[in-house]
């Protein structure tokens, strides 16, 4: 699941990012296959914010970024908060379409015992809220660096809250 940290990825427009193993038009993820492998893939490209490194650091994990499978890290965004259809303009030319959130899996306690617990919480109405980044489709193909810029494009009104993709 860990990804390495590198100083440039390529998104691939359609696929997701070169080289990753949930590039591709259709679902990758094994759960997701098992019950229908041609459904389109809508996890091409996983980001996160690296605040939640912050508070899981503070809460005794010890993680570096890619630990979790994310792709990208992102800081002072608040990811969690965009609508379903925010176009990110990652660097020059790339574009990811924000589909969904990341649906925490049983492999973060593999990583460490707790962390499944820790990237999930309850908002002051009871809801259940999944904190471990959202998923997007790559609309645009280019290079990806570490603090390229990041910019946010809203879809029209009215907007669609995230939901487990």
């Amino acid at each position: 699941m860990s990804k390495p940290a590198r100083t440039a990825i390529r998104l691939i427009e359609g696929l997701g990012v070169e080289g990753d193993a949930h590039a591709g038009t259709t679902v990758k993820h094994r759960s997701r296959v098992a019950r229908d492998p041609t459904q389109p893939n809508l996890r091409q490209v996983h980001l996160m914010h690296g605040e939640l490194f912050e508070e899981l650091r503070a809460a005794g994990f010890a993680l570096a970024p890619g630990r979790m499978g994310e792709n990208i890290t992102t800081r002072g965004l608040d990811l969690l908060g965009l609508p379903t259809g925010t176009r990110l303009h990652i660097g020059e030319t790339a574009i990811v379409s924000v589909t969904g959130l990341r649906n925490p899996c049983r492999q973060l306690e593999g990583i460490q015992s707790g962390l499944m617990t820790a990237v999930l919480d309850r908002d002051a109405a009871g809801n259940l809220v999944r904190k471990a980044g959202i998923m997007g489709v790559v609309l645009a193909s280019g290079d990806v660096r570490p603090g390229d810029p990041i910019r946010v494009e809203l879809p029209p009104e009215p907007h669609e809250p995230l939901e487990c993709v």
